[in-house]
């Protein structure tokens, strides 16, 4: 399973089959996963200070193939952005990425892919738990470190730094007394030393983006609604 997978399936509602979060912060986040998950396999990284591009920079450091069809299809797009920065390919890099992954899952038989229309006109698709077994171990495991104070691995604590840049934390663990609490508590997690420096790096970078994108559709939202 991926990060992006993962991220799905705490993303949308098991009954209803609803996302929880809006776009385009919801698909920024999927390519943010995509972008740490290729960090994690040593095909991408994060430049730093000293280093033959400026720092903050993407850089492609293996190309060959991962085997999976849709990071290889990334990872392609990415070998023609090196030297940009994270946030400046997070627009091309998102297209026509969450479906892939949902019928990746439906295939699987973790969601099923249900087809409805809204107000008996307007067709949608709607994306149901079908078995809910691994995202009920990947809940587990960030409960874990949200409340118990577990330390998380690499793959935990960067689902934690996305859904805490969407803002979404207590969405995801409904049964927290305090909200402030969790939020505060999962913003801390995302600044920590959980992984390594090229790990931090990315998912530092992947969650400004993510951020970054939601304050731009707010603010085009709140402009044309004034207009």
């Amino acid at each position: 399973m991926l990060i992006a997978e993962d991220l799905l399936l705490l993303l949308y509602d098991d009954e209803s089959g609803k996302p929880l979060a809006g776009s385009p912060g919801l698909d920024y986040a999927l390519a943010g996963a995509v972008v740490v998950e290729l960090t994690l396999l040593g095909k991408v990284d994060i430049s730093g200070e000293g280093e033959d591009v400026k720092p903050g920079r993407l850089k492609v450091l293996d190309a060959s193939p991962t085997g999976d069809p849709l990071l290889d299809e990334r990872l392609a797009m990415l070998a023609e952005k090196t030297g940009k920065k994270p946030k400046d390919v997070m627009g091309k890099l998102s297209k026509k990425l969450r479906d892939p992954l949902l019928r990746r899952l439906a295939e699987r038989g973790i969601l099923e892919e249900s087809e409805g229309r809204v107000l008996g006109l307007f067709p949608v698709t709607r994306w149901p738990a079908k078995d809910a077994q691994h995202e009920g171990d990947v809940r587990a495991a960030l409960e874990n470190v949200l409340k118990l104070g577990t330390r998380p691995d690499e793959r935990i604590g960067a689902l934690i730094a996305l859904l805490s840049a969407l803002d979404v934390v207590p969405k995801i663990v409904t049964d927290a007394v305090d909200r402030k609490a969790l939020k505060r508590r999962a913003k801390e997690i995302a600044e920590s030393d959980w992984a390594a420096a090229a790990v931090r790096r990315a998912v530092q970078d992947m969650q400004a983006a993510v951020t970054a994108s939601i304050v731009v559709a707010s603010t085009a939202g709140a402009t044309s609604g004034g207009s």
